[in-house]
């Protein structure tokens, strides 16, 4: 430190306490928020340029900590701090860091925040039982996110630790599913819940988007269709865009197989979705698909499921009822909609060294793990309804089976490989998700498993990436089925959690 900085802040020191001149102590305070199990923390800095951060856990090791915020632009700017990842009924001891932009640092007193119960309102947590059932493997760190968990009275979204302790949950309030629920860059949530959703980590709504307000945009920019609902997915664009999964049916009268009769088609459509909540680019599956082609459970067409932006400016759409993934020529919003290839049994790929009956069937949630010029690997939850040779969803043969599935899709030959698959013998003919974790690891939701009394239940399990998959980490749901479950570090972007 300059001398005169050094003498300025001697003479401080006889004026102010040396807590006051970074901001702790009466500076300071936690608080409760409408979510018992996330602290609301307070402090003000007395300089500016002024980055805040809190650590907390259940004793003064501490253990996790949150996300730094923005610098502060002025002397005495209270920062806000959610602090979330705790669990219910649990006393967390928590501590702010301070950093200045010169690099000095301040680190507060050890304070306490007791959580709340989650309230009956809120839904009924399903069981969860969590095993490792091979010693001397650990599982990749972080905390599990559940969404659009279905079962009578069930929670519908939360957040667990590895030992299947719920640290984190959100209630709609309106009753409806939740698909999706994603962590964003900005440390929000964004939830399709009948309306597209922005919340913070107290379940504080700060930006919803509805199917009224997208219609209106719609016909005043002259589109042909209007929406009838928002369903399964919705993504962030660098921009800050929105493009969200939409459908709404057209009646066709004397289809094929189908004569003397109105047939009402339910197809899907893209919407990207400007910051003003205004329609900036539109997709309708009805300009670009054959109606006529419908391998499973027509007239609910297309079911789309996931969309992807890829690193090109295009968008993936992963068609579940087609049992296709879809790249769409989107160009950053330039794009004229058209299909530029379609992945998947009787698609634009061969499937080097297999039979048809190695291709995913009826998917779910397929994941870019990566891109190399014109080869693209991609994770996908294959269902495996209707695979070929199959008797159909429900009513499984030989053939019927649902597989974590990683491949290599080449673009410039049009040729697909099965890199990696593991097939644990179960059938989940519905839901699911599919990722690889940071230590190379799969993780895969079985969404849609039955256990006796037929009670609703779901398996999640995190195996390795090697010729015979070894069982990592395994947690077993009942009472309800997790439409998706998947790892991330921690609640906070940028910060990994270990423990």
């Amino acid at each position: 430190m300059s001398r005169p900085r050094l003498l300025f802040f001697l003479r401080l020191a006889f004026i102010l306490p040396v807590s006051a001149m970074f901001g702790c102590g009466s500076g300071s305070s936690i608080s409760a928020t409408g979510n018992p199990l996330v602290a609301q923390y307070k402090i003000t800095p007395f300089q500016a340029n002024v980055t805040a951060s809190v650590e907390f856990g259940t004793d003064t090791t501490y253990g996790r900590q949150t996300t730094g915020t923005p610098p502060t632009t002025g002397p005495q700017q209270p920062v806000t701090i959610l602090i979330a990842g705790m669990k219910p009924n649990t006393t967390y001891h928590m501590r702010a860091h301070l950093e200045a932009v010169d690099g000095e640092t301040w680190v507060g007193p050890d304070e306490t925040f007791e959580t709340g119960a989650i309230p009956s309102s809120a839904g009924k947590p399903p069981g969860m039982v969590v095993t490792r059932p091979t010693p001397g493997l650990e599982p990749a760190s972080g905390v599990e996110v559940f969404n659009g968990v279905a079962g009578p009275g069930s929670l519908l979204a939360f957040v667990t630790d590895l030992d299947g302790n719920i640290i984190w949950y959100y209630n709609p309030g309106n009753g409806a599913s939740i698909t999706p629920m994603k962590l964003m860059e900005n440390g929000h949530f964004l939830l399709g819940v009948g309306d597209l959703r922005e919340i913070d980590l107290a379940g504080n709504t700060l930006r919803s988007v509805t199917t009224d307000q997208v219609n209106q945009s719609l016909q005043a920019n002259g589109y042909s269709f209007t929406i009838s609902l928002f369903h399964h997915d919705v993504i962030v664009l660098p921009n800050g865009h929105w493009i969200a999964l939409a459908n709404y049916t057209v009646p066709y009268s004397n289809l094929p197989g189908y004569p003397g009769m109105i047939t009402p088609v339910l197809g899907d459509a893209l919407i990207d979705i400007d910051l003003n909540g205004n329609v900036a680019w539109a997709w309708s599956a009805f300009d670009h698909l054959d109606v006529n082609r419908h391998p499973i459970f027509f007239p609910d067409w297309t079911h789309s499921n996931a969309i992807i932006y890829t690193p090109d400016g295009n968008l993936l759409v992963s068609m579940r009822h087609q049992g296709w993934i879809l790249k769409i020529d989107y160009a950053n919003g330039t794009g004229g909609g058209d299909i530029l290839w379609k992945l998947g049994y009787q698609g634009d790929f061969a499937l080097a060294g297999g039979d048809d009956s190695d291709w995913f069937f009826a998917q779910h949630y397929p994941n870019v793990e990566s891109v190399n010029g014109s080869v693209m690997t991609m994770s996908v939850m294959d269902n495996g309804d209707f695979r070929v040779g199959s008797n159909g969803a429900g009513e499984c043969s030989s053939n019927c089976y649902s597989r974590a599935t990683v491949f290599q899709v080449d673009e410039s030959t049009n040729l697909a490989t099965l890199l990696w698959q593991d097939s644990p013998g179960l059938f989940s003919a519905w839901g699911g998700s599919i990722g690889t974790l940071s230590n190379g690891n799969v993780e895969f939701d079985l969404c849609d498993q039955i256990i006796p009394a037929a009670v609703p239940a779901s398996q999640v399990m995190e195996v390795t990436q090697t010729a015979n998959p070894q069982t990592v980490w395994q947690l077993n749901l009942t009472g309800a089925n997790a439409y998706r479950a998947f790892r991330i570090p921690s609640l906070y972007p940028g910060v990994s959690w270990q423990k």
